[in-house]
């Protein structure tokens, strides 16, 4: 699991790539401390290379959209696969959260 987190027009944009199951969300806990330093501006999860998420990493992006909403800011999800996709539906993550695919 790697993730890389950049500042762009004012918001920030973290980009996933590989898995994110339970043993890397662990790691993606600490990895992900700057976004909830800017929770008050707009996060963009680029998931384009995520291939698969855990109720771990649902957890972890819940965790941003509630601070991320306590502080005025928001959390917006692009590029999911179709297999997280399903996912997103069936644990009701897709009506939590703005999802774009580009």
């Amino acid at each position: 699991m790697k993730i890389e987190i950049e500042e762009k027009n004012g918001g920030m944009i973290a980009t996933f790539e590989g898995r994110l199951d339970t043993p890397s969300a662990v790691k993606a806990q600490q990895d992900i401390v700057p976004l909830l330093e800017n929770a008050d501006k707009l996060i963009t999860l680029d998931c384009t290379n995520l291939e698969y998420i855990s109720s771990s990493g649902l957890r972890l992006f819940l965790t941003l959209r509630k601070e991320t909403a306590a502080k005025g800011g928001k959390v917006v999800i692009e590029n999911i696969n179709d297999e997280i996709k399903k996912v997103f539906m069936m644990t009701g993550f897709f009506n939590l959260f703005e999802i774009k695919n580009s």
